[in-house]
């Protein structure tokens, strides 16, 4: 059986200073680092005394929140650009005013390759096409129990990848967590499915 726990980092500075996060690199917050931190106690609860990975996104914000992780449960800790999220080009850094006045939602008929009008932002292709190989390549090591943490828009897309959803089928496609959310997928050893135990639950953090 594997359990595969994916988790959205934690309170980050820009959500305070109102910016736009994608690639924009900033660290936790106080508050981001107390649900780091309980966020890293729901998971010793649930992964017990299992043997396991742990991947990130190398974006700060990720990676403290694995750090915390990984320090609960005395692992180590791969990180990876491939985990990123959506980078939202010169918008990234700039005020979140400043993107919504010029952000251009995606038409029906191009969920997958639009920029949303923003010069060097990622489209959904291109996100869905670092990550589903990331993701493969995660699944297909031997060990049963590994955790990923990544972004909000990205969780989305390492769902679809688990559930193997084709890229092309993903334009609709989203699935909302907050900060610290725990996503649990799970593929049973004799039916060999991918289920969905647990999606972007908070439960663990305080209001």
């Amino acid at each position: 059986m594997k359990d595969l726990f994916v988790v959205t980092h934690t309170e980050s500075v820009h959500h305070l200073e109102g910016k736009v996060g994608g690639w924009y690199d900033t660290g936790l917050t106080a508050r981001g680092r107390r649900d780091a931190q309980a966020t890293a106690e729901r998971l010793a609860t649930l992964v017990g005394s299992r043997d396991l990975e742990i991947h990130s996104s190398d974006l700060l914000r990720a990676a403290e929140t694995a750090a915390a992780i990984a320090g609960r449960l005395s692992r180590s800790v791969t990180e990876t650009a491939d985990l990123r999220e959506i980078s939202y080009g010169v918008a990234g850094g700039k005020p979140q005013a400043w993107l919504d006045a010029r952000y251009s939602p995606a038409p029906d008929d191009n969920r997958l390759d639009h920029d949303c009008g923003i010069e060097g932002a990622e489209t959904r292709r291109d996100v869905a096409l670092r990550v589903y190989p990331c993701v493969e390549a995660i699944v297909a090591r031997p060990c049963e129990t590994q955790i990923i943490v990544t972004h909000g828009f990205t969780l989305t897309l390492v769902i679809a990848a688990w559930m193997r959803v084709p890229v092309e089928a993903t334009g609709f496609l989203s699935f909302p967590a907050k900060s610290g959310s725990i996503t649990h997928l799970r593929q049973d050893d004799f039916f060999r499915n991918r289920a969905v135990v647990g999606l972007a639950d908070v439960s663990h953090l305080s209001a």
